[in-house]
């Protein structure tokens, strides 16, 4: 077994141990989402994080970790009356990302129960995770049937597998740890606020803390174990004081002044349902009862909200998380006065061992741990000027604010021309108003990520029909079955009422649900687009293309087009923000290179065919057709259509054209690319009767006109 990074080692990421902490000493706080650009030691901190957790009392014949002070009634191993028990280590189960449902949940073994009335049940990582820590690296990238799953056992504290009326159902709390790089994507809203806390790291800019950092990494890679006995005394320390903080936490006081605080602030800052009130207070409870003290006081209300509200105040998915710190001081300062007794505790029961409990800049704070209980590694929590979510400028270690990981630098498009020919340069103009766009769909039947926009066979959804199963059998088509061995019943044997069942009568579901598909948007930024009213409105209409591709759980892609070449603004990624924030910054100017841009597609979709041969694409062309540059462009351009055309690419033409005097070019455009050809006005949800329309449908819709 591998020696684990020791969490007292850490150098740094005061926020990100504190949250983890907390969680340690009060489980119920609900777990931690933690935000940050890659390589910044999300998952080593997490992992180390299991070494310190306290050991779990089960019994010894049950898979399913049941506790022998409250065993699960529920629990397939069961009854424990009687049985032996046994101490462990809390375990930490890691979720892969592309694990399957019954890799999650469980497996039935469908055959067994059938034929011989077994319910032959294999537990899943929900059963291990049972009173200890499910780790998911990624999070943002888990699919949806399992994002579903997760979602109940988190909100019922159980795992149910249901298979053709044979059901199995057992007891599943555990804590929630995620990891997730927010440049691939963001978090359904729903899985967002299950997680208590969120914290946002980022690599140290402070030259001596990194020099810390590679010299730790190196001793330790050189010498795990070795490495790992110099931290162990720290290591004792900090488990001594979890179980310190654990035995003192039913005792601390949460006084009606602490709960208008919390209140007040939750109110403040609008966040959706009272999960967040819920959480704030359970974490200033854990920060009070980590700092020794028996009083919840305002600077554990403080740090709570910094770490429980910045992910449950996002209104849009292009909102980055974080908290006004001045508004949150404002909030609490109005309180001062009125609870001020509230906030120094009872005169005659302080805090057991003396700890603070004055008006002092300290106050709330935990005390710092000595050199001789621990490093300063494990000296939380962070102070005022080093919150959790918006650091100060003048404190480098402490993590980034959110918006650094989606504005970070990445390939963008050029201030010119890629020939240095780009002509005059109009400034970025802001984008209109979003709005709720009409449904565009790639026609036939895909097999790609379950999604919302185009039909596609899923693991979930409709049944239309039913096949052999490939491999083990998990959705069973229990009518197909029963047809397919009726027939033999009397050749077998058969004596009794229930049927004689083979493994060759055994038939699978096919289901039929939707999938994400890749939008890869090709935008006109020539100088034909620059007029700001105009640019505003097509901004605001690929901005609302973007919201909608989050929504339908789809990658998105952007090229652009102006000067003498085109340039790939943003790879096919799943971080709609980085979209809106590449769009945002989009200048115009120059000739239009519509040809480039379309052959620029055409070579993107080539690699990511490659890549995800699963995942169907959308071509969306924003532009009003003209093309200039170059020897005959807009022949160029047709043949670059015809191109994607003949390779099935299935596209979109938004017709960007204005004015009393119009061209068509778009319209041709379209025909080149066997695509329909909407107008701004006509991309709106709300100017149209039918909100769902195929592109093959439209086509042909078009077509006959």
């Amino acid at each position: 077994m591998s020696t684990p990074y020791p969490f007292a080692a850490i150098v740094g990421m005061d926020s990100l141990r504190l949250a983890l902490l907390l969680n340690a000493v009060s489980p119920s706080v609900g777990g931690v989402l933690v935000r940050g650009e890659k390589g910044t030691a999300k998952t080593t901190t997490v992992r180390a994080l299991s070494t310190l957790l306290p050991e779990v009392e089960t019994f010894a014949d049950c898979r399913f970790c049941c506790d022998p002070a409250a065993p699960d009634a529920s629990c397939p191993d069961g009854p424990h009356e009687g049985g032996a028990r046994f101490v462990r280590p809390a375990r930490m189960v890691e979720l892969p990302v592309g694990a399957s449902e019954d890799r999650l949940v469980g497996s039935l073994d469908i055959e067994r129960a059938l034929s011989d009335g077994v319910k032959a049940f294999e537990p899943g990582l929900l059963a291990g995770a049972h009173r200890g820590v499910l780790y998911v690296d990624e999070v943002n990238l888990l699919g949806d049937h399992l994002v579903d799953s997760l979602l109940d056992a988190a909100a019922t504290g159980s795992a149910h597998i249901e298979r053709e009326g044979v059901s199995v159902r057992h007891a599943s709390r555990f804590l929630l740890v995620g990891t997730m790089n927010p440049e691939e994507g963001e978090l359904r809203p729903q899985l967002l606020d299950r997680f208590g806390l969120t914290v946002e790291v980022a690599a140290s800019r402070e030259t001596d803390e990194r020099v810390e950092v590679v010299r730790r990494r190196l001793a330790f890679d050189e010498d795990p174990a070795g490495f790992a006995a110099k931290w162990a005394a720290d290591e004792d320390a900090l488990r001594e004081r979890i179980a310190a903080a654990r035995a003192l936490l039913p005792s601390v006081r949460l006084g009606d002044g602490a709960l208008r605080r919390i209140a007040a602030v939750c109110a403040g800052f609008e966040v959706d349902g009272m999960r967040a009130d819920i959480v704030t207070a359970r974490t200033a409870s854990a920060l009070a009862a980590w700092a020794g003290r028996t009083d919840v006081v305002t600077e554990d209300v403080r740090q709570a909200a910094l770490l429980a509200l910045p992910h449950r105040r996002r209104r849009n998915p292009f909102d980055a998380p974080g908290l006004d710190e001045d508004k949150l001081d404002e909030i609490l300062r109005q309180f001062e006065e009125d609870d001020e007794d509230d906030e120094q505790g009872p005169d005659d029961d302080g805090p057991g061992d003396g700890g603070p409990d004055d008006d002092g800049p300290g106050d709330g704070v935990p005390p710092r741990e000595t050199s001789e209980s621990g490093p300063e590694a494990a000296d939380l929590p962070p102070q005022r000027e080093q919150p959790a979510e918006a650091p100060a400028p003048e404190t480098p270690a402490q993590e980034a604010p959110a918006q650094d990981a989606s504005d970070s630098p990445a390939p963008r498009t050029p201030e010119r021309g890629a020939g240095g020919d780009g002509g005059p340069e109009a400034a970025p103009v802001a984008a209109g108003e979003p709005f709720r766009t009409r449904k565009f769909d790639v026609p036939g039947l895909g097999e790609g990520a379950d999604g919302r926009r185009s039909r596609a066979r899923t693991a979930h959804g409709r049944t239309t029909g039913a096949r052999r199963p490939r491999g083990t059998l998990t959705r069973l088509h229990l009518a197909a079955t029963l047809q397919a061995a009726a027939p033999h019943q009397r050749a077998r044997g058969r004596s009794g009422r229930g049927l004689v069942v083979r493994r060759d009568d055994l038939r699978e579901a096919v289901r039929e649900g939707r999938e994400g598909n890749l939008v890869l948007f090709v935008v006109d930024a020539s100088g034909s687009m620059a007029a700001r009213k105009r640019m505003s409105a097509v901004k605001g209409a690929v901005l609302s293309l973007l919201l909608d591709a989050y929504q339908r759980r789809d990658k998105i892609g952007m090229i652009t087009f102006r000067g003498s070449g085109a340039d790939v603004a943003l790879p096919p990624t799943s971080s709609v923000d980085a979209g809106a924030a590449r769009l945002e910054k989009l200048p115009t100017g120059g000739r239009t290179p519509l040809a480039d841009g379309l052959l620029r597609a055409r070579e993107v979709l080539r690699v990511e065919r490659l890549r995800d041969p699963s995942r169907r694409p959308l071509l969306v062309v924003v532009t009003d057709g003209r093309a200039t540059g170059g020897p005959e462009p807009l022949v160029r351009a047709s043949r670059a259509a015809g191109l994607l055309a003949a390779e099935g690419t299935a596209s979109v033409v938004v017709d960007c054209e204005a004015g009393p005097v119009r061209l068509g070019l778009a319209a041709e455009l379209g025909h080149s690319l066997r695509a329909p050809v909407v107008t701004l006005d006509e991309l709106r949800a709300d100017t149209v009767t039918a909100l769902v329309r195929s592109v093959r449908t439209t086509t042909t819709t078009r077509g006959a006109a």
